[in-house]
């Protein structure tokens, strides 16, 4: 070996061992599980319909990544924005919608929305930018008061509510396929140990819940405009969830995945996470948490 290629060679090793050796806050990984730049992210993300950000709710990484990927969308689409998120239950889409238009302040807003305990910190940036660009911000998810009575009665006890109630969620009957993965997987998790205490309706519970999302992201999308949804990686993961009933209402919409993992190494995917969503970000377990 010459000395310029041993020279090449060491200088190569150097290189990869103070990468190796670096503490990054997160990797970004594409489908085919490769390290991709944020740039490559945010171009695939601006090119689809609907962006699913699959998030872990107390992770300070995916909510400075939610928000700046949705400033970068907000620029590349030319302010052609709808944002919505899981967090926001669609009783209080009017209590929002006065909020966006300055009709009540933070305070009210606060009192009179059931808020998550981190929204001032984690969502509330985000609400306010939709407010600063008046852009509309969709409240996606059910009221959890009917998600719970369909884990406790079944779906059907929702079909003698009023409708001005019904307007709140999906149109009743509701599709479900006990069989999609994502819901199977609920019963199966909660192994043989379980079986006296295991309740059927629990994945139709959560059934619902995306199928709400899915309705309410396809009844406020825009045409020509970027829909970007926050919500928990399980909502979106394996394409299912969310995005199972999205296809079924508007099979048209492309649509673009985002979920977040924790690893102890943030330098190559774990086997099970692989293909979960067309962009993965991995950040260190050791991150701090927001709550």
């Amino acid at each position: 070996m010459t000395y310029k290629r041993i020279l090449l060679s060491a200088l190569i090793a150097i290189t990869l061992f103070a990468f190796k050796s670096d503490k990054p806050a997160y990797n970004i990984f594409n489908i085919k599980s490769k390290v991709v730049k944020y740039n490559t992210l945010l171009e695939s993300a601006s090119k689809v319909d609907v962006v699913f950000f699959g998030e872990l709710h107390d992770n300070p990484i995916a909510h400075w990544l939610q928000f700046d990927l949705t400033k970068d969308l907000y620029d590349l689409r030319n302010g052609k924005m709808v944002l919505g998120a899981e967090m926001l239950e669609a009783d209080n889409q009017l209590i929002l919608n006065d909020y966006l238009i300055d009709t009540i302040n933070a305070d009210t807003l606060k009192k009179r929305a059931r808020l998550w305990p981190n929204f001032k910190t984690d969502y509330k940036p985000l609400v306010d930018f939709a407010k600063e660009k008046q852009i509309p911000f969709i409240a996606t998810n059910i009221p959890r008061k009917y998600a719970s009575q369909v884990y406790k009665k079944g779906i059907e006890s929702l079909d003698s509510l009023d409708n001005s109630v019904k307007a709140w969620m999906v149109p009743l009957p509701m599709e479900y396929d006990g069989e999609v993965a994502c819901y199977k997987n609920i019963m199966a998790m909660m192994g043989p140990d379980a079986a006296g205490h295991m309740n059927e309706n629990l994945p139709k519970a959560q059934a619902i819940k995306d199928a709400t999302m899915a309705w309410f992201i396809q009844k406020n999308f825009v045409k020509g405009s970027i829909f970007v949804h926050y919500n928990g990686s399980g909502h979106s993961d394996n394409f299912e969830g969310i995005i199972w009933y999205l296809k079924r209402y508007r099979p048209e919409l492309t649509i673009l995945t985002i979920t977040t993992v924790e690893q102890d190494d943030v330098f190559k995917l774990s086997t099970e996470t692989k293909g979960v969503a067309d962009f993965t970000i991995a950040i260190p377990t050791t991150m701090t948490k927001t709550y």
